[in-house]
């Protein structure tokens, strides 16, 4: 069978084994211009040309390249939209929306953005302005990058995803989380929300997570959202509009085709991720906390993980990243290290957090990387090959789109 890795594939075998492949129904896939450019005409609450103005400056927030979208695509159609309204492409700024991964390239934004890549600036978490408080004492402060808080209509694109915390991902954490500071992020990724019932892979409604990412878009100015859901098939919906509602919409599609019934337990799972999340390690590990701490884990107790992944770039080079790779590459083991970040962690190190987490009950094994002593220096176990990782005579359960595929009780 064929498993992701990188941008290609890699024939996996293992014929001592018995093995059971988990495949979405997929859904049916849109073209992705036609139905941006209908989400538009028919948006979830007003139109675009109700909540702009034609002399507004514009900031348009785009997911950066750790994401699977076609931002060229959506942001053209938004584009030419802004100007059937009288909005001139001078009039807007569009913000990668970061978070705390490094910054991209000028190769890497004109490979995202094609001709609008002369718009784009990187967003700089150093650069922020106070726009208001969240959470239940109202003391996390909403800080959002500057060309965003001085705009004024604040609009964004987006994936929604399933997401190991918010649910899905999409609407206004493209903006609070991509052009935010590390006080909402610390909050928001920290153990103690991290730990609240209802902060869950899949589940938007009741997801405090979710509640207050919402609750800071509010303060942020989030005016208009155009997302897509993917599935096995592709690109599955399109909508625009209110970011709650889009999200919601979205989430419905994604879960009719993602989820796959699960009945009864393995010894290993082979989570296939591929580019772009699998260049490093902390976006590849996503791969294996999405089973284990999903709707419902597939292993047995003791069982093992197994995730190819290609980790051009390592642990990864951002902010977070290296923050991840401290963490996980200074302790002794597991335990240990996830009862010490219990009691906190910087921000972006949350990926550490839920790893130590999954480890403390599972091995995790990385095939076919480019960096198997880093690997090795992160709690986890690096092989040759997806075979090498596997005892003969498992029961094995293949994901071949981990992040992609919603396991739930059978």
């Amino acid at each position: 069978m064929d498993i992701p890795l990188g941008t290609g594939t890699i024939d996996v075998s293992l014929p001592d084994c018995e093995v059971t492949v988990a495949r979405p129904a997929g859904g049916t896939p849109v073209d992705v211009r036609a139905a941006a450019e209908r989400a538009l005409e028919e948006p979830i609450g007003p139109p675009l040309a109700d909540r702009v103005d034609p002399d507004d400056a514009i900031a348009i927030v785009v997911t950066d390249i750790t994401r699977k979208a076609p931002d060229d695509v959506l942001l053209d159609v938004l584009l030419e939209r802004l100007e059937s309204v009288g909005v001139a492409r001078e009039q807007v700024t569009v913000v990668v929306g970061l978070g705390l991964h490094r910054p991209m390239t000028d190769d890497e934004i004109v490979e995202m953005l094609g001709p609008h890549a002369d718009l784009a600036v990187n967003h700089d978490p150093e650069s922020v302005v106070d726009v208001g408080a969240v959470g239940p004492d109202g003391d996390v402060p909403v800080e959002i990058g500057e060309p965003v808080a001085a705009a004024d209509a604040v609009l964004s694109t987006g994936v929604v995803e399933t997401h190991q915390y918010a649910g899905f991902s999409g609407g206004a954490k493209t903006v609070v989380i991509g052009t935010g500071s590390e006080s909402i992020i610390r909050y928001t990724h920290g153990p103690e929300m991290l730990a609240r019932e209802g902060v869950r892979l899949g589940r938007v409604a009741g997801n405090p997570f979710r509640e207050t990412i919402d609750a800071a878009g509010d303060l942020a100015g989030v005016d208009f959202s155009i997302n897509l859901s993917y599935g096995p098939a592709g690109v599955l919906g399109v909508r625009a509009g209110d970011g709650r509602r889009v999200v919601r919409e979205l989430a419905a599609v994604a879960r009719d085709a993602l989820s796959v019934p699960i009945d009864r337990e393995y010894d290993a799972v082979v989570c296939g991720v591929g580019a772009p999340k699998d260049a490093n390690l902390y976006q590849a590990t996503r791969g294996a906390t999405y089973v284990a701490l999903g709707d419902r884990n597939p292993l047995r107790e003791g069982g093992r993980l197994v995730v190819p992944a290609a980790l051009p770039e390592g642990a990864g080079d951002g902010t977070g990243e290296k923050r991840f790779y401290r963490r996980l590459s200074g302790a002794t083991d597991a335990d240990s290290l996830y009862e010490a970040m219990r009691e906190g962690y910087e921000p972006g190190a949350q990926r550490a957090f839920v790893v130590a987490r999954v480890l403390r009950e599972h091995d995790l094994y990385v095939t076919n990387s480019e960096a198997p002593d880093i690997v090795e220096e992160c709690l986890m176990h690096a092989a040759s090959d997806v075979s090498d990782a596997v005892e003969p005579g498992s029961d094995v359960l293949v994901v071949p789109d981990a992040l992609n595929t919603l396991l739930v009780d059978g």
